[in-house]
């Protein structure tokens, strides 16, 4: 996750991001394949994965799903999951906010999210009261932020931008029973309507401005997140994009079964191959490593410019002098090869 501005602007939280992605398949053989959101044919995957500051992603919870299935279907599980996992892997009372788009804000995923005592930043839909709230906020309110084409003012201490946040109070699933409503605060963005502008490019312009709002909702509290962290640390969501791009340039580029539980299976593999790697990258202590991508790791780690020599029953692997990720690559190997831990008198 790309580190803030600012010290702390990501409130300290390790992050668990969800989304599902469609592996696109070719044929009639592929049993659950079919036509999703994207009207391409494929099967359904759905991840969450865990990233903490100064770390590449992992991956700690997945399902694969026919390709028609809705976005939302089996997610109340898999969030459940994976705050599960990020609390045994960073210990039960590691601060954990779950991002999520707009097919994800349902009673389903928030309340396993909020049960396994995490916060939430979840896109929503453009709902009555949603925009209700929306126009319930005061001018005075809006912060200018940081954003595309934003210029920063030394003398003011502020941003000059197009692009504003402010929040309000906000109930998400009011119109539910009681035990299904949650508290928490609703973070508004806007930016200036692009087709206005043309408009006032080509000589109409318009009496006030038009503009475009971007809204989630938030159960982080304001002294962990204020408003413009929080709506920086959301905007972070697109880096499950990445691991998709990242899975999909190598295990996921193709399912090699007609079956859809091997095909399951696989996908389970190359999880677990995506997460050593970014183990091995990490372990090498070099930062432009340890965020790389699968492809890269490959490249410099994996696939060896190396001659094997074996003398005496010892085996010695002559690594080339002017090699650029010795050092890194040495680090990795030093650690994996570490002799075991001795078990204490």
């Amino acid at each position: 996750m790309p580190a803030g501005d600012e010290a702390g602007a990501d409130g300290g939280y390790a992050v668990v991001d969800v989304d599902d992605t469609i592996i696109e398949v070719h044929g009639h053989a592929k049993q659950g394949a079919g036509f999703g959101y994207t009207r391409v044919r494929g099967l359904n995957a759905l991840l969450a994965t865990l990233t903490v500051p100064g770390s590449a992603p992992l991956v700690v919870a997945q399902r694969l799903r026919k390709g028609s299935c809705g976005s939302p279907r089996g997610a109340k599980r898999l969030v459940g999951d994976a705050v599960k996992q990020a609390r045994r892997l960073l210990g039960p009372k590691a601060p954990v906010l779950v991002r999520m788009d707009s097919a994800y804000y349902g009673r389903d995923a928030v309340h396993a999210a909020i049960t396994g005592g995490a916060h939430l930043s979840v896109t929503v839909r453009a709902t009555s009261p949603v925009k209700a709230a929306i126009a319930g906020i005061d001018e005075a309110a809006w912060t200018t932020i940081k954003y595309p084409d934003a210029i920063f003012d030394e003398a003011s201490g502020t941003w000059i931008s197009k692009a504003e946040v402010a929040e309000v109070p906000f109930t998400a699933f009011a119109s539910k029973k009681k035990a299904d409503r949650v508290q928490g605060r609703l973070v508004v963005r806007r930016i200036p309507d692009v087709h206005a502008d043309k408009k006032k490019a080509a000589g109409q312009g318009t009496l006030f401005d038009v503009w475009r709002f971007h809204a989630f909702f938030t159960t982080a509290p304001k002294d962990a997140l204020d408003t413009v962290a929080a709506d920086k640390i959301h905007r972070g969501h697109a880096i499950i994009e990445q691991v998709h791009a990242d899975l999909k340039a190598s295990a996921l580029a193709h399912l090699p079964s007609g079956t859809f539980t091997a095909n399951a299976a696989w996908l389970v593999l190359a999880v677990i191959a995506f997460n050593l790697t970014r183990a091995a990258a990490t372990l090498t202590a070099a930062p432009k490593i340890a965020k790389a991508t699968t492809a890269t790791v490959r490249r410099k780690l994996i696939h060896v410019p190396a001659r094997v020599a074996s003398s005496a029953r010892r085996i010695t692997l002559h690594l080339p002098q002017s090699w650029p990720w010795r050092d890194a690559w040495t680090r990795l190997f030093d650690r994996v090869a570490d002799p075991p831990l001795t078990a204490l008198p």
